[in-house]
């Protein structure tokens, strides 16, 4: 890892990951939910002249039960080569949790079952995207509040593919359900090695 920051007497924090500097992201897209909600939302034509991508989310459903997750798929494959790997926290408790699936599930979002006007937030790092000699591998945080009964999650996902990710499609996993107006996407381009 590289420092992110220096301190008094020359000693160093470290952060999660291998970035050094603020400059180091480039925006390439943003997408903020309007009026009448949004079924997907998609990323494309992303260009591979980085070393990572970043994905920061803030995001609600129309889910009216507990249970909803933002589905990513990468380059419109939908096939059940995407694996996940997920800690969680609930506040009175934890887990751990294991999944195969149809696309990447980047952890559990507000839906319309949670206190009014509660977002999850999420930040997403795509690492490695446009290497074609091996799977591609995300890592995640996020967590949404629920009056003190909400949610953190730490997961990985695997997309078993060799393809560099050119676009990404967000869905909601309950099926039918779109994200909320106010919802935001945004992309980032990481230029560090």
């Amino acid at each position: 890892m590289s420092p992110l920051t220096e301190l008094i007497g020359g000693a160093k924090a470290y952060g999660w990951g291998s970035l050094s500097d603020a400059g180091d992201f480039e925006s390439i897209a943003t997408v903020s939910v309007g009026s009448g909600g949004a079924a997907t939302v998609e990323f494309t034509s992303i260009p591979a002249t980085y070393a990572h991508l970043q994905v920061r989310i803030m995001a609600r459903t129309t889910q009216t039960g507990d249970s909803d997750f933002i589905v990513a798929r990468f380059n419109s494959d939908s096939g059940s080569n995407y694996n996940e790997h997920a800690l969680y926290g609930t506040g009175s408790s934890a887990g751990a949790m294991y999944n195969t699936g149809t696309g990447c599930f980047w952890q559990r979002i507000a839906t319309d079952q949670q206190s009014a006007n509660t977002f999850g937030v999420l930040v997403v790092d795509i690492l490695d995207y446009a290497n074609t000699n091996k799977y591609t591998t995300t890592r995640h945080l996020g967590a949404f509040d629920n009056n003190g009964s909400g949610q953190i999650y730490l997961e990985s996902n695997l997309w078993r593919n060799t393809a560099a990710i050119t676009s990404i499609t967000m869905l909601s996993s309950a099926g039918g359900k779109v994200f909320k107006e106010y919802s935001h996407f945004a992309l980032y381009g990481i230029k560090g090695a």
